[in-house]
């Protein structure tokens, strides 16, 4: 699919609504597995941490969910392994 980019702005226009995202209780995150589809606040998956990096486990299936890797010069975070995350509005 691609779409015109007549209407396309840079990332920059994401920028007010992803940081309203990310300023949120992550704990409360209802984060959906892609595999299994169970889905469960973010505190009720398994966390391994400790590591290189943490990684967040289906606590349904034990799918990864997430990998976070914070280094001196950049935080990693890879959700592929979610469907989907919904987060309470930082204004709720």
């Amino acid at each position: 699919m691609h779409f015109s980019d007549d209407h396309a702005l840079d990332g920059n226009a994401l920028a007010g609504p992803m940081a309203e995202l990310f300023a949120v209780d992550v704990t409360t995150a209802l984060v959906m597995c892609n595999d299994c589809g169970a889905a469960k606040p973010l505190a009720e998956q398994a966390a391994y941490v400790g590591g290189p990096g943490s990684v967040l486990r289906c606590s349904g299936c034990s799918s990864v969910l997430v990998r976070f890797v914070q280094t001196r010069n950049a935080l990693w975070l890879d959700t592929r392994g979610s469907k989907s995350w919904q987060m309470p509005a930082a204004s709720a």
